[in-house]
């Protein structure tokens, strides 16, 4: 792969991230686009919650519908995450990306932050790249960002 190829697929990557982050994210008064989350995924991709003791795993539509929920009865009213850093690599037709993310929201009238590392898989598809799988994992005592970025050998 070229350097000007290389540099055109990470582009898409970052496309592709950022218009994750800006589905989930949205204002008070504001509705998240949840809906355009379907297109940034192969048919049967994963997004995995692995913050407590087991991975809630779950389809993109299993994914949203919860979330859905919450916005429409009024219990989460504002959520913001974004990146805050990345390492990326690709090869031929797949790619990962390691992201520090941070996030901020209203839940139950209750502002609340956290941080974290969220792990994504795109694979190139007939249609484009696409993801096919995300796994995330808050921050908590012993467990910081700062840490997590650290490179061993």
């Amino acid at each position: 792969m070229s350097h000007l190829e290389r540099s055109l697929v990470k582009a898409e990557l970052d496309r592709l991230t950022m218009k994750f982050f800006q589905a989930v994210s949205f204002e008070p008064g504001e509705a998240p686009s949840y809906a355009s989350i379907a297109a940034l995924f192969i048919e049967r991709g994963l997004l995995i919650k692995n913050v407590g003791s087991a991975p809630e795993i779950s389809s993109v539509q299993e994914f949203i519908a919860p979330r859905e929920a919450l916005v429409g009865s009024g219990t989460l009213t504002r959520f913001h995450e974004s990146e805050i850093s990345e390492s990326t690599l690709i090869f031929g037709n797949v790619a990962h990306r390691f992201s520090a993310y941070a996030k901020s929201g209203t839940l139950n009238a209750k502002p609340f932050e956290a941080r974290g590392m969220i792990t994504t898989q795109f694979v190139n598809t007939p249609e484009g790249w696409k993801m096919s799988a995300m796994a995330w994992d808050d921050e908590r005592p012993g467990l910081s960002i700062d840490k997590a970025t650290e490179h061993s050998s």
